[in-house]
C-alpha cells in the first residue's frame, strides 16, 4: 500500500534541468521533492510518494486530506 502526502510547494529549483526539485512544505516540515514528472509552479499543492510529485492536486481537496491526516492522527493518541 502507498501513501502519497499532500504538500505546498514553496520554492522551486530548476538549476539541474533533468532533476527538477521543490521545497514543499507538508504542515510545517518542509523536504526537498522532486517535480521533475508533474506540471507544478511554485503555490500549487503536489501528493508526494517516497520523495516524488506523483500527481497535483487542487487546494481543497489537499486541505480536506490534511484535516482527514489530524483527525486519524487525534484519535491514535486518544483512543476511545
Amino acid at each position: 500500500m502507498c501513501l502519497a502526502v499532500p504538500g505546498k510547494i514553496i520554492s522551486i529549483d530548476s538549476s539541474v534541468p533533468e532533476l527538477k526539485m521543490a521545497k514543499v512544505d507538508f504542515g510545517g516540515m518542509i523536504k526537498n521533492i522532486c517535480i521533475q514528472w508533474v506540471e507544478a509552479s511554485e503555490g500549487d499543492y503536489v501528493l508526494a510518494h517516497a520523495g516524488m510529485a506523483i500527481s497535483t492536486v487542487d487546494e481543497e481537496r489537499a486541505r480536506e486530506t490534511l484535516a482527514d491526516f489530524d483527525a486519524i492522527a487525534r484519535s491514535l493518541e486518544n483512543p476511545t
